[in-house]
């Protein structure tokens, strides 16, 4: 899979069926911008999670990463526009035995901060890690 090096500290990656090579690439940018243990895993997961459900639901899409003193940001834009507001709804505790979709309830989880914009035709999803985990545990979303 090709990498594209956009700045020093800014990523492109294509959304393709080889999600394992998108989420090792995502694994050396987050060790490079200084994401280790369990922020990194929440990292490479989240970003495997979004990657999964552009395939599954839109068909493609990119997966841009920067990184700044702060932490990581991911952006995830679905170019069909299918991931929607619809996805993002599940508050409670997905029902696994009912075979609920847990996608967006996981990156609720492993996300500090989480924005979707689905206002001009395609979808993005914003998702952003702080080198340290918040204290409270506490996540922000926003639509």
């Amino acid at each position: 899979m090709a990498i594209d090096v956009l700045s020093g500290f800014r990523l492109e990656w294509p959304i393709t069926d080889d999600v394992a090579a998108l989420r090792a690439g995502v694994r050396a940018f987050g060790t490079g911008a200084g994401l280790t243990g369990k922020r990194l895993m929440d990292l490479m997961i989240a970003a495997s999670e979004a990657a999964t459900k552009v395939l599954e639901h839109g068909g493609g899409g990119t997966l841009i990463a920067w990184s700044d003193a702060g932490g990581v940001s991911l952006e995830i834009v679905d170019v069909t526009g299918a991931l929607t507001m619809a996805y993002w709804t599940v508050d409670a505790g997905p029902d696994l035995l009912g075979g609920q979709d847990i996608g967006f309830w996981l990156l609720r989880r492993l996300c500090d901060e989480i924005r979707l914009d689905d206002s001009d035709g395609s979808t993005r999803l914003h998702l952003r890690f702080h080198l340290r985990a918040r204290q409270n545990g506490g996540r922000r979303v926003s639509a």
